[in-house]
């Protein structure tokens, strides 16, 4: 199977599936001498766990990393980092009643037709447990980029919309992120929320939603056009996190309905520097970043997983109905959050170093 691995410079592949022994990623390129322990990692893969409300999957996974290669005496070394977490809390008799049949809105069926052989339980590597690996490769980016960049670089998350319900920007406050369940900025979105996928989980049902992220303090000139610009890379790192189907850089979809005025982002000097009246762009221009604020957001399907009946058909061909057991998530967005924060930051990471080595 190809396509495990990300990045140029900075570049880790993940391995591992859903109900196996452990997942974890090999992370190459790191630059020696950067402060590295499992404390550093583990406060990103604790946001990201399951089970930590009842809107997300109950599965219980501690997610305790453990650093097994690329540093010594708390730095690295410039060898690859090695990161494992261990699975402790499968329950693979969840997916024994569809080990032949094919989930509709999963990735079941296209696997078995392109390697002839699939792990049933909880999708393998198909599986969003994947993303726990990411998260980790993402926390050792961030110290990357904390050492590289003076004063260092926030990356922040937060889910915008729930199903049709989307918070009230002027409501927006990073600091309510800790006071719920759903990394929402506006309180009151969050407490519409909270009724609403009540409903929607009791249901036995799944609901979609929009997820917005955000990262500041990095340098103009991050990118390499034409192939490689900066929104491009961004763009297929957050496509590849599961359920995701839309990806939206600045204004996005909404920047067709604008004229040219109102799109463009005017400028003027402050203090012998060039800044700028709005951000329409998300902070890249031309696929190289302007130094402004980067913006993305991803629209997230919802869950595939749902115990309404649906029609399908088994690796016989046999036309089956399919209702999915087991634990999961009515929203899978929510979690979704960590998981967007950190494929940013792997990204960010990746184009820093090769805006280094250019420069240098």
């Amino acid at each position: 199977m190809a396509g495990n691995a990300f990045g140029t410079l900075f570049r880790f592949t993940t391995f591992g599936e859903s109900h196996g022994p452990a997942i974890g990623c090999v992370i190459d390129g790191v630059p020696p001498r950067i402060p590295l322990a499992e404390t550093h990692i583990q406060p990103w893969l604790d946001k990201r766990k399951p089970g930590q409300s009842r809107f997300t999957t109950q599965r219980r996974e501690a997610d305790v990393v453990k650093i097994l290669s690329g540093v010594f005496e708390g730095q690295t070394t410039g060898t690859p980092i090695a990161l494992l977490i261990e699975n402790t809390d499968q329950r693979s008799k969840d997916y024994s009643d569809i080990a032949d049949s094919f989930r509709p809105g999963h990735a079941d069926y296209t696997y078995q037709v392109k390697y002839g052989i699939r792990d049933f339980r909880g999708g393998g590597r198909a599986s969003a447990r994947e993303t726990a690996a990411r998260v980790a490769a993402g926390a050792v980016a961030r110290r990357v980029l904390d050492s590289l960049l003076p004063g260092g670089a926030t990356i922040r998350g937060a889910m915008v919309q729930m199903g049709p319900h989307t918070v009230d920007r002027a409501r927006w406050d990073w600091e309510e992120l800790a006071n719920n369940p759903f990394w929402c900025p506006d309180a009151a979105a969050a407490r519409l929320w909270q009724s609403y996928l009540d409903g929607v989980r009791k249901a036995g049902s799944s609901i979609g939603g929009v997820v917005e992220v955000v990262a500041e303090n990095l340098p103009a000139g991050l990118g390499e056009p034409i192939y490689d610009k900066l929104d491009a890379d961004i763009a297929k790192a957050l496509m590849s996190i599961n359920a995701v189907k839309g990806v939206e850089i600045g204004e996005g979809f909404a920047s067709a309905s604008l004229s040219g005025e109102q799109n463009a982002d005017e400028m003027r000097m402050s203090a012998s520097k060039v800044t700028f009246l709005s951000n329409h762009a998300g902070g890249i221009l031309g696929g190289i970043s302007s130094g402004q604020p980067i913006v993305a957001r991803i629209a997230l399907k919802p869950t595939s997983s749902i115990l309404t009946a649906m029609k399908s058909v088994d690796r016989l061909g046999r036309e089956v109905e399919v209702s999915t057991k087991g634990r999961h998530d009515p929203c899978v967005a929510i979690r979704a959050v960590p998981v967007a924060e950190a494929m940013l930051a792997v990204t960010l990471a990746d184009h820093l170093l090769r805006h280094r080595a250019l420069s240098h």
